[in-house]
């Protein structure tokens, strides 16, 4: 009997950035949203994804599109984040599926931006039973005093860097390879039942 698929998200985002503090009146907005589906029974990447978003308080720096690969043309033709989470939760079950990021940056700029904009945090509550920092698992996997950068837990575990960092959709698709080598070592933690999406926090 053919095993019921278990699914994880696993999401990396990028935002607006400068060399230095923000222009004034300027805020880090997420303009990509990287994500790679992992199906953690099959023990597979099963899609990679990449939505673009238009920010409205900020604009592509020389500097973000140097790192990112961006430029504000391109995020221009993005959607609203508004936009963006409605996607996340409706075709991607963010507000049910558990979901993974490589430490809590990602988790905490959708939870400022989500408050900015008066969206609906779209993957569900409490964060701590839907999301993984993969950071923190992977660095106590391998016994180590500070948790790795995404490229040098890459290095850490003999996978090659597919595609370019800071791009949102290839580091999902990296940190997803790494969840499944955490997968493998039975070092990735079971998820709990999915809670109800956007229910109340509890501490």
């Amino acid at each position: 009997m053919r095993q019921e698929p278990v699914l994880l998200n696993v999401i990396d985002v990028e935002a607006t950035c400068w060399d230095g503090q923000p222009p004034p009146g300027s805020v880090h907005e997420i303009i990509e949203i990287g994500l790679t589906v992992v199906d953690l029974s099959a023990g597979s990447r099963v899609s990679r994804n990449r939505l673009l978003v238009r920010p409205v308080r900020s604009t592509v720096s020389d500097f973000c599109t140097e790192l990112t690969g961006l430029t504000q043309a391109e995020v221009e033709g993005g959607v609203p984040f508004a936009e963006a989470c409605r996607i996340l939760v409706e075709e991607y079950g963010a507000g049910e599926r558990p979901w993974a990021s490589w430490g809590d940056y990602d988790r905490l700029q959708f939870a400022r931006q989500s408050r900015a904009d008066g969206v609906a945090y779209p993957f569900g509550r409490p964060t701590e039973r839907t999301h993984t920092n993969a950071k923190a698992v992977f660095a106590e996997a391998h016994g180590l005093r500070r948790k790795p950068g995404m490229s040098q837990a890459l290095r850490l575990a003999g996978l090659p860097l597919e595609g370019r960092h800071h791009s949102g959709e290839d580091d999902a698709w990296n940190i997803a390879a790494l969840v499944l080598g955490l997968v493998g070592r039975g070092a990735w933690p079971a998820t709990d039942a999915a809670p109800a999406p956007y229910g109340p926090v509890r501490s």
